[in-house]
């Protein structure tokens, strides 16, 4: 009895040990693995959303085959494995559904592509740049130079506003003065500040109309395209040019209502 107590120990303690030497080496394989097909030319040809996804697999996929062989290694049965892995992948279905509606979002995103890396948008709440975008989350960095980590399950099922998707956008500002001004002149003054910036684009013109008012005062709509990357830029420029020069014409109370926050 002592003998086969032995040699069962011995054979247990010997799987044991070959079973941790391979988990080791097969984690530093994995992750040599990894950064050499990260590192194959081919990806770079692959939309960013596609590369980070299939890297992403791989790495998922070659840690599954190293559990299995870990597992063989120390005797159990495949067919109860196969049982087990069947029964808890049912339980773990259920009780991560969030977690698969994340990875089905994933996959979603980058078929669809919504959006691209580098893109300013605004989901699920939150805004920001996006700076990856894996199996289950997409980063994004705010303006302030915070990291946000959205579910790509929630992305999938909400509206996104990407600011970035096209080449142009418009800068929309409202100004407000005391009533008794005359509007053409006040409407020439801000065209006059507009055409003077560089980066406010002539096509289409900008725009300044009267659009609304109350008792005591007028709002005139002033309206800029711009190129997309000068959207901030022109921005603040034209917030505070017109308010600045309205002050020098002699208009009364001119004054600012920021009208897109974005």
């Amino acid at each position: 009895m002592l003998a086969s107590i032995a040699s069962l120990c011995t054979t247990v303690v010997g799987k044991l040990i070959l079973a941790i030497l391979v988990y080791l080496i097969g984690k530093i394989i994995v992750k040599k693995l990894v950064s050499m097909i990260s590192s194959f030319k081919a990806l770079d040809k692959l939309d960013p959303n596609v590369r980070s996804l299939t890297i992403s697999a791989v790495k998922w996929a070659l840690y599954l085959v190293l559990v299995i062989s870990i597992i063989a290694i120390l005797g159990v049965p495949m067919a109860s494995v196969i049982t087990v892995l069947g029964t808890a992948g049912a339980a773990i279905a259920l009780s991560l559904q969030g977690s698969l509606s994340n990875l089905a979002g994933g996959i979603m995103l980058a078929i669809f592509k919504p959006f691209k890396v580098g893109d300013y948008i605004t989901a699920s709440g939150v805004s920001g740049v996006v700076k990856e975008i894996n199996l289950f989350y997409t980063v994004l960095n705010t303006l302030d130079n915070c990291r946000i980590n959205v579910p790509n399950g929630g992305l999938m099922n909400t509206a996104i506003t990407d600011y970035s998707a096209e080449e142009t956008r418009r800068v929309d500002l409202t100004f407000a003065c005391a009533k008794g001004e005359e509007p053409a002149r006040l409407q020439e003054l801000m065209l006059s500040v507009m055409n003077a910036n560089d980066k406010v684009l002539s096509d289409p013109a900008p725009f300044a109309r009267l659009s609304g008012g109350t008792n005591e005062s007028m709002e005139f709509t002033v309206r800029a395209w711009v190129k997309g990357a000068d959207y901030w830029d022109v921005y603040f420029d034209l917030t505070q040019a017109i308010t600045e020069k309205l002050g020098k014409a002699g208009v009364k109370a001119p004054a600012v209502r920021i009208i897109s926050d974005k």
